[in-house]
């Protein structure tokens, strides 16, 4: 059988009625399991995660895209997440039996659908991306919606009229691996400690300025990790905001320990930490062999350890039936 997952992230997060009609959109399709919607007033975004066989999912998504280009004016859209659309990114991930090439195929089916009924722009990225500098999706997304439309003369769309913009934005769509999305959370409230963690731990780094005036690139601890800093309101805490994408290279411990380690030089204290979305079971896993070696627990023991050690259940409780990808799918 095959399962594909889709985890769109939506520019809505404070309209109950808004984020309950896509989520609809999504359910009224047979064969589509949605599994967690996971909504931030702050951030002004949503996360949805659904699955099922691909032709289900697809026909999900274009139905949540519609749904979107009804509801949401981005005119009128702020909130501390980056973005630039309505559905500011869509990827779809391979979970079962179906093939990287397989989700890049349904991606442009998809877009073309799109294109047929509301003609909004859009670019594919990861590894849906017919140009090498559009795979980084942080690349599509700089100037974010206030860059519009200006930014089509040097980044035309790759499918649908960059006219079609103003109400919707541009969205981004895509064939990618598993990601994690997990914030790390402060005992500041000031961002610029944020955001020189961030810098300290993403792979990409941050630019040094020598004295002689040269800029030199200094790279991150961690390899397909992508991140920055931001305060939230709701919290009043500073966070380091990650995507993880590639848990392979560096997974929910590997980050969390090298946020500890950066926060610890820079004078302040990691207090727990934020799962948006889902994570499969093994990253708990590993979060509890670290914490407590050579223990033995039952599975339930095992996450509940992780919970603690991680924090995650710090600012709202942590339901591990509702967040962990095995227990749902």
């Amino acid at each position: 059988m095959q399962i594909l997952e889709c985890v769109p992230n939506i520019s809505e997060g404070r309209d109950a009625n808004i984020i309950e009609a896509i989520a609809q959109s999504i359910r009224s399709v047979e064969g589509v399991k949605l599994l967690h919607v996971d909504s931030g007033l702050a951030a002004n975004r949503t996360v949805y995660t659904f699955t099922g066989e691909p032709e289900a999912v697809m026909e999900a998504a274009f139905q949540m895209y519609l749904k979107a280009y009804e509801l949401i004016d981005m005119s009128k859209h702020l909130g501390t997440h980056p973005r630039q659309g309505a559905v500011d990114v869509c990827p779809f991930i391979p979970l079962q039996g179906i093939t990287m090439n397989e989700v890049i195929d349904y991606t442009v089916r998809l877009a073309l659908k799109l294109e047929e009924a509301i003609n909004i722009p859009g670019y594919y990225y990861e590894y849906s991306a017919v140009h090498p500098e559009r795979v980084n999706l942080a690349f599509l997304r700089k100037g974010q919606y206030e860059s519009l439309p200006a930014k089509f003369d040097i980044l035309p769309p790759d499918f649908g009229s960059p006219k079609n913009w103003e109400r919707f934005g541009v969205t981004v769509m895509g064939a990618r691996r598993l990601l994690i999305a997990y914030n790390v959370n402060l005992n500041t409230k000031d961002v610029s400690i944020a955001k020189k963690i961030a810098s300290n731990v993403r792979e990409s780094g941050k630019w040094e300025i020598a004295e002689n005036g040269e800029r030199s690139k200094v790279f991150g601890k961690l390899k397909s990790v992508k991140g920055l800093g931001w305060y939230i309101e709701d919290f009043q805490k500073a966070q380091v905001s990650y995507n993880l994408t590639d848990i392979t290279e560096a997974g929910m411990l590997d980050v969390f320990l090298a946020t500890q380690e950066e926060a610890e030089k820079l004078g302040v204290e990691v207090t727990g930490s934020e799962l948006v979305g889902l994570a499969p079971i093994n990253e708990f896993h590993k979060a509890t062999q670290h914490s407590h070696p050579g223990q033995t627990f039952t599975d339930d023991e095992a996450i509940a350890a992780a919970i603690k050690f991680l924090g995650l259940d710090e600012l709202k409780p942590f339901d591990p039936n509702q967040k962990i990808i095995e227990r749902l799918v």
